[in-house]
């Protein structure tokens, strides 16, 4: 079964995008979040991650 694009629970700074999306990849998450750093249009496509990206369901 293939991964799937979620917010981390745990590797979460402010919502989890960017430590579910270097989850995703396999990279470190410290890295995904230099690349928003330097992207142009970081906030609007952050924003947009935010409200699309499912969560991480809680285990038990």
């Amino acid at each position: 079964m293939k991964n799937k694009l979620k917010k981390s629970r745990t590797y979460k700074s402010i919502s989890g995008v960017c430590g579910g999306i270097a989850k995703y990849f396999g990279i470190p998450s410290f890295g995904v979040r230099l690349l928003f750093l330097f992207l142009p249009a970081n906030v609007l496509i952050y924003l947009i991650l935010v409200n699309t990206m499912p969560d991480t369901p809680r285990s038990l």
